[in-house]
């Protein structure tokens, strides 16, 4: 049920990396459809199998699906979103790039010619290793297309971590109620040279690894708790409070600039979380939030009897 509601304001499943991993066995595709209030919009996906695939809103379909994005903003918290903190950078540029992307339809736009881009440069690296000849010419044609959109994304990204980092340090602070320190910092190759001094920097290594090497795809968020490398010495109940303070903090910056709550979705996520910490955080979710919420858990009695405690309104739905 969560994933259905993420993908209607996705266009994509949250778990899934492709529409064929949704599909039932045997069957050629799906249909999905929701209403979301409070305007009563229709959102319906057809997909058709091979890569066949209708998006429509109110009857009117879209030619590109980077234009409902950020329509309907969302936010969705899993047990496996813990990667976020003990995973590589990917899962955490993912983080911001799903976050910007709700905010700036410019920025997917610039998002979505980088990639594309980069894919077209590496492909031609790899060239060059297999035919033994250099274009350099191509190359450099590559380069400039490559250091506009990086250098949109790279301001975008660092204007938003200032605003970011003091939100998660906050909220880390209100669940895990304690003084622990943590810190957090933007780390990009932008950050202290010129894009193109960047590519040129790695040039050389790039013909050695056919790849590139160089550019805001290698962009991170370096975390620290007291000082040290925050996923060697957390704790799972430490790792768990720091992913709900970057959750919460992606749902306060989606409201700010949205000027509207989004949908939250919380998929099994009070395992392995203490009775103390869970409390911090429902009490946010549903007494200082506005939203509306979506929570799927195991245990019926233990979240009724949180949401006793909150004396918050809540309606059950067993499946």
């Amino acid at each position: 049920m969560l994933d259905a509601i993420y993908y209607l304001c996705f266009t994509k499943s949250y778990f899934s990396k492709t529409d064929t991993l949704n599909t039932q066995f045997e069957k050629d595709g799906f249909r999905l459809e929701g209403t979301i209030a409070p305007k009563q919009d229709q959102i319906i996906c057809i997909f058709r199998g091979a890569g066949k695939k209708e998006f429509s809103l109110n009857g009117i379909p879209y030619a590109k699906y980077s234009e409902h994005i950020g329509k309907y903003p969302c936010v969705m918290i899993a047990p496996d979103d813990v990667e976020l903190i003990t995973g590589g950078s990917e899962d955490r540029r993912r983080f911001i790039d799903t976050l910007l992307s709700q905010v700036d339809a410019a920025y997917l736009q610039q998002l979505i010619i980088y990639t594309k881009v980069l894919q077209q440069r590496n492909s031609l690296l790899k060239r060059f290793a297999e035919s033994g000849k250099t274009d350099w010419a191509l190359l450099e044609v590559l380069d400039d297309q490559l250091v506009h959109p990086g250098k949109y994304i790279h301001s975008v990204r660092k204007n938003l971590t200032t605003q970011l980092i003091p939100l998660v340090q906050q909220y880390y602070t209100q669940i895990a109620n304690n003084d622990e320190l943590v810190t957090l910092q933007y780390e990009s190759q932008l950050n202290q040279s010129e894009f193109e001094s960047v590519l040129n920097q790695f040039r050389e290594k790039d013909f050695i690894l056919q790849r590139t090497n160089g550019g805001i795809h290698k962009d991170d968020i370096g975390i620290q708790l007291n000082g040290q490398v925050f996923k060697n010495i957390a704790s799972q109940g430490q790792r768990k409070s720091l992913l709900f303070a970057l959750k919460l903090a992606e749902f306060e910056l989606l409201k700010t600039n949205k000027g509207f709550a989004p949908l939250l979705l919380l998929d099994d996520v009070f395992e392995k979380l203490d009775d103390r910490r869970m409390q911090n955080l429902l009490y946010w979710v549903c007494n200082e939030n506005d939203g509306q919420v979506f929570i799927t858990d195991t245990h019926k009695e233990r979240l009724e009897a949180a949401f006793v405690n909150l004396q918050t309104n809540y309606q059950v739905i067993e499946l």
